[in-house]
């Protein structure tokens, strides 16, 4: 399955994936292009394996520059990691079913529009919570809405700061999302069988 990886950050997510393609732990699967949507560590990272890379303007034509280069790529799914941008409805429709995301808690709680990063972090501990967690969802029309495919939780302890939940989080979204990749890869290739 080729996998087109969309960021915006560090590329922790991304380096991630191209660890598990390289070991075999993802099987069958090939990272074909990374985009971003800035300039950002993650470009190194795939720039330094080879793999096909983008840096676009962020605008209202985004969607449809990031369509027009992954058509004729034979893209599989599409991996937001990390990725800060909303696509357009369209593209959403479009690749409905092959988009997934990660986001830095159990949705439905403390995601939407302006959920992402310190942010979401802070709200968790602003509400009190107990349990926090990290989700890889498919990606719909609707900001954090689509079907959720992985969940994992972690504890929230007393005295827990935001940059102790995005380490816990970290470490989380990397299980997960190679987790979440695999079963979508193994019913896809059950269905092609």
């Amino acid at each position: 399955m080729n996998l087109a990886v969309f960021v915006s950050g560090g590329g922790t997510n991304l380096q991630r994936i191209i660890d598990a393609v390289d070991s075999g732990e993802l099987q069958n699967t090939e990272i074909k292009i990374v985009i971003a949507d800035r300039d950002c560590f993650a470009l190194e990272r795939s720039l330094d394996k080879g793999i096909t890379t983008f840096l676009l303007e962020r605008g209202k034509n985004l969607s449809q520059v990031i369509d027009e280069l992954l058509e004729n790529q034979d893209i599989g799914l599409i991996v937001l990691a990390g990725f800060l941008s909303i696509l357009n409805s369209e593209f959403c429709e479009k690749w409905s079913g092959k988009i997934i995301n990660i986001h830095p808690s159990l949705l439905p709680k403390f995601g939407g529009m302006g959920m992402y990063g310190a942010r979401v972090h802070e709200a968790v501990l602003e509400a009190g919570e107990s349990v926090s967690g990290a989700t890889v969802h498919f990606v719909t029309s609707g900001v954090d809405d689509g079907e959720i495919i992985v969940q994992r939780t972690f504890s929230v302890e007393k005295g827990d700061t935001v940059a102790d939940l995005q380490q816990k989080v970290m470490k989380v979204e990397q299980k997960i999302l190679i987790e979440a990749i695999d079963k979508i890869a193994k019913k896809i290739e059950n269905s092609n069988t």
